[in-house]
């Protein structure tokens, strides 16, 4: 296991590489000029000249490259164009937010979601799987901006129960995370569903019936874990992919996290901005995977890393 970890890590340099050479030549591929952004639309020529000069853009294209990597692998990802505030400072303050977003929506997820699968497996084709999936295929059709509005049009602006903004409560947190946990419940609930369909027709499950185990065991005990590896490694994603793609939620409920900050800097052309955080979540994705792989040896001792 070791081994495995020590090779994993040392694959996330080349990845990382591969990935900074791709974000750099992306974001010198938008259109607009950040000088021209950074100076203001008053800003005469030679003004806009001095600001592109201060942001290295004057430079050609591989000494601009050479720089940011220099920088980046010093752990400087250089100032914000927009803020005039170091990249780094910027995105911590923008970081735990996100992470509280992501890990509240990815709780009820996880309960409501494999609860919604299980209830499905074990009544299938009755009233219980056809409610489930039913759920299931509309939380992964409605669209996330609109189910967002939705619920804040309902129990904001109607009832008055929640805030529509995030005001640092718990009671903010509500809104957000059912909005972008929607999704995630429904292919929690379709995965599950499909993995314990699987294992309930295997062999140790009869047999334990056949021993006269209580059933709820046989669910709980017996089928859960070895249904759980395809439903982690679906969770490793899901979780990855909420840390990165909560940007139309956070612009739904004007929500102080990376997602914003990412389209304030799309907005504005601020390249630091939009490399340092497209490299997080790319090293975000690679750490979660690593961890799902791990947690295949904790869920299951029968699997070995070679």
């Amino acid at each position: 296991m070791l081994n495995f970890l020590v090779k994993r890590l040392l694959g996330l340099l080349p990845t990382l590489f591969i990935v900074a050479v791709l974000v750099f030549l992306f974001v010198h591929l938008l259109p607009g000029d950040p000088a021209r952004l950074a100076a203001g639309p008053e800003a005469d020529e030679a003004t806009v000249a001095l600001v592109r000069s201060d942001l290295g853009l004057d430079r050609p294209l591989p000494q601009q490259f050479v720089r940011f990597f220099w920088r980046m692998a010093h752990g400087d990802f250089g100032m914000s164009t927009r803020s005039k505030r170091p990249v780094s400072q910027e995105i911590a303050e923008r970081f735990m937010p996100t992470l509280w977003l992501t890990i509240a929506s990815m709780v009820w997820a996880v309960v409501i979601g494999m609860a919604i699968g299980i209830a499905s497996a074990v009544w299938r084709n009755r009233w219980p799987d056809r409610l489930g999936m039913t759920l299931a295929v509309s939380g992964i059709s409605f669209p996330a901006f609109a189910l967002g509005m939705l619920l804040m049009e309902i129990f904001s602006v109607q009832l008055g129960w929640l805030p529509i903004v995030g005001d640092g409560s718990w009671r903010s947190y509500v809104l957000p995370s059912l909005t972008l946990g929607a999704a995630v419940a429904a292919v929690m609930a379709r995965f599950t569903r499909a993995s314990f369909v699987e294992v309930l027709h295997e062999d140790f499950v009869r047999t334990a019936r056949a021993k006269g185990v209580p059933e709820r065991l046989v669910i709980l005990k017996h089928c859960l874990r070895n249904a759980l590896i395809p439903v982690v490694t679906m969770m490793g994603l899901q979780f990855g992919f909420l840390l990165g793609g909560s940007i139309v939620v956070e612009v739904v409920f004007n929500w102080p996290g990376l997602g914003r900050l990412l389209v304030d800097a799309v907005s504005m052309r601020d390249y630091p901005i939009i490399q340092a955080e497209v490299l997080l979540f790319s090293l975000e994705f690679i750490i979660i995977n690593l961890i799902v792989d791990v947690l295949y040896a904790v869920i299951n001792p029968t699997i070995r890393f070679k």
